[in-house]
């Protein structure tokens, strides 16, 4: 992706207009110590002409303490700068965090299964980070810096025209130099960058996996593997300071020959008699001044190479689209209410995961799901079979818009009747997926308070529905053993919590949303039998009322199902009503109660 002079505007105009009161007594500052700095050598100049001309001693005094008090306030103003540039910098590059984790964060599940967690730390945050500069002072900096400069020269101009004359020849050679040299480092500071989200997927991968890398001797090749990343990334980064220092070296070379110039030139002026002792050493400090801003343009445009590979970097992750649209067509759409039991319609619908990494190579994909039609009536329960890997968990990330399929269609609706089923792809995500609620055996809960587990955030939902939900599905006591109440702080990933209380929140989260279809992924399937009947009256009362998907693992706990589907390969091989397939001894259902062979459903 090619980054354009736009781009830059654009990211100024949208992170740092919120901010321009800031950016304002920055600029200020920034020009107040620029005027400070430019005083102080002409100070300087007038103490040592009066010290050599027999000047009272009063008079030095002041000067003196003019000198003091000058440098003493530019300290101030530099204090206070680097305080408001912080301060830009952070809220700027934090702005641009949020959104674009928002943005990450609505990527559907391919772009996720692309991107490991890893990868998506080091371009959210250690990417942005290195904007933080960029953001709060490059600009100012630069145009400060630039004005220095050419009051720098005109000043120089003033005590003489060859002594200007010579110093505008190095600074033209600088500023020629530092053109030369500006964008040698792109291209290496975007493959570290590169380098760095690799190592950090693969780091957080490892970590994640601890227990089974040390449980299957796996420790000697995560070691080689992590190895071998860091010194990719330990490579690229010395190649890419390398040519960070081609520049900066050259530099110094030149500030060199400057200093050499300005002391010959205002020697052999002061021996002439042209100027005092006084003026040679303000063309010496001058000089020596005209480094700074310099070297200063050096830095921020060292500083800029970086920030240009991670804004091609934020960019390319912004234009990242999802496969799936939200919505299609909205036109006319009527949405279900949300707490009425939905009619659910699949039509002929198929679909592959094509998860390929490198879209310019066509692989051939193979149906997850192959011609998938069947209906639910509002109310009903569906008990869905199938061995593992047969598309039961495919089937309901459809239904969640995960992924959209490559044929057929997905319709509710808040009754049987054809004409009120609404297509799934015309309903907004976030009302679509607040009408379908899902129960895992994997609960994720996260470091946050119970209230904010359990509400998923949501501050609208009283304190009162959620303790009544909590004692209607049996965690009373759990919850009544909390030191904080619904301010207490859960672990991450639900450390402190038994499997059973975990599912238990799950529900709770369900209830709460009011979802018309639930989608249960049998949660009790590895509990104790006392957790399981607690498990057992929660579905009950979770079913009531509302139209559930249910992928059982144990056949005893399709009692509730008013239908069963069952998946083979992808395909459905068999469909109907709970009671006639159990009757009907030809049916596959009747001879897996028969036989009782639950562990085909594993």
């Amino acid at each position: 992706m090619k980054i354009s002079l736009t781009h830059y505007r654009d990211l100024f105009k949208t992170y740092l207009a919120p901010h321009k009161g800031s950016v304002l007594v920055l600029a200020l500052l920034v020009f107040g110590n620029l005027g400070l700095q430019l005083l102080i050598p002409q100070i300087m100049r007038t103490f040592i002409d009066a010290v050599i001309a027999g000047a009272a001693l009063n008079f030095l005094a002041r000067l003196g303490a003019l000198f003091l008090v000058t440098a003493l306030v530019q300290q101030v103003i530099a204090v206070f700068s680097t305080y408001f540039t912080q301060n830009i910098g952070w809220r700027a590059t934090n702005a641009l965090r949020e959104d674009l984790a928002r943005h990450a964060l609505n990527l559907d599940m391919r772009f996720h299964k692309a991107h490991p967690p890893g990868e998506m730390i080091s371009r959210i945050d250690s990417d942005i980070t290195t904007l933080n500069d960029f953001f709060s002072q490059f600009l100012l900096k630069l145009l400060g810096n630039a004005i220095l400069v050419i009051a720098i020269l005109v000043l120089l101009y003033r005590e003489d025209w060859r002594v200007g004359l010579v110093l505008t020849g190095f600074t033209l050679v600088a500023l020629f130099v530092l053109t030369r040299f500006r964008n040698i480092a792109v291209p290496h500071w975007e493959a570290e960058r590169t380098a760095e989200a690799d190592f950090y997927s693969f780091l957080e991968e490892r970590l994640g996996g601890t227990v089974d890398i040390r449980a299957n001797g796996g420790r000697a090749y995560t070691l080689r593997g992590f190895f071998a990343r860091i010194q990719v990334m330990f490579q690229r980064s010395i190649k890419a300071g390398l040519m960070v220092n081609y520049m900066l070296n050259s530099m110094l070379l030149i500030f060199a020959l400057g200093n050499a110039v300005s002391l010959g030139v205002g020697g052999s002026l002061y021996l002439n008699g042209v100027i005092t002792i006084g003026t040679v050493y303000i063309i010496y400090q001058y000089n020596r001044m005209l480094e700074l801003p310099l070297e200063d343009i050096s830095r921020q445009l060292s500083n800029v190479q970086k920030a240009l590979a991670s804004i091609k970097r934020i960019y390319e992750l912004f234009a990242t689209q999802g496969e799936v649209t939200v919505p299609i067509k909205t036109h006319g759409t009527i949405l279900p209410p949300l707490g009425v039991p939905l009619a659910l319609q699949f039509e002929n619908v198929s679909f592959y995961y094509d998860d390929a990494p490198d879209d310019s190579q066509p692989v051939p994909f193979e149906n997850v799901l192959e011609s998938i039609s069947f209906s639910l009536a509002p109310g009903e329960v569906l008990g869905l079979l199938g061995r593992t890997g047969s598309g039961k968990t495919t089937l309901t990330r459809l239904l969640f818009r995960l992924y959209d399929p490559q044929t057929g269609g997905i319709k509710i609706a808040a009754s049987s009747q054809t004409q009120d089923l609404v297509d799934i792809q015309s309903i907004p995500l976030h009302a679509l997926r607040s009408r379908i609620g899902m129960v895992t055996q994997n609960i994720e809960l996260f470091h946050a308070t119970v209230r904010d587990n359990l509400t998923f955030f949501d501050a609208a939902i009283p304190d009162d529905r959620i303790l009544a939900v909590i004692d209607a599905l049996g965690l009373g006591r759990w919850f009544g053993g909390l030191k904080n109440g619904l301010d207490t702080v859960l672990e991450s990933g639900g450390s402190g919590l038994s499997a059973g209380e975990a599912q238990l929140l799950a529900f709770t989260r369900i209830f709460l949303g009011d979802p018309g279809l639930v989608v249960l992924d049998e949660a009790s399937s590895r509990l104790d039998p006392a957790t399981e009947q607690l498990i057992e009256k929660a579905v009950d009362r979770l079913t009531a009322g509302r139209t559930a998907l249910i992928i059982a693992h144990r056949l005893k706990t399709l009692g509730r199902a008013d239908k069963i589907m069952i998946l083979e390969q992808g395909r459905v091989v068999e469909f109907g009503d709970r009671l006639d397939l159990a009757l009907d001894a030809g049916s596959k259902f009747h001879n897996l109660l028969r036989t009782g062979l639950d562990e085909v459903l594993e």
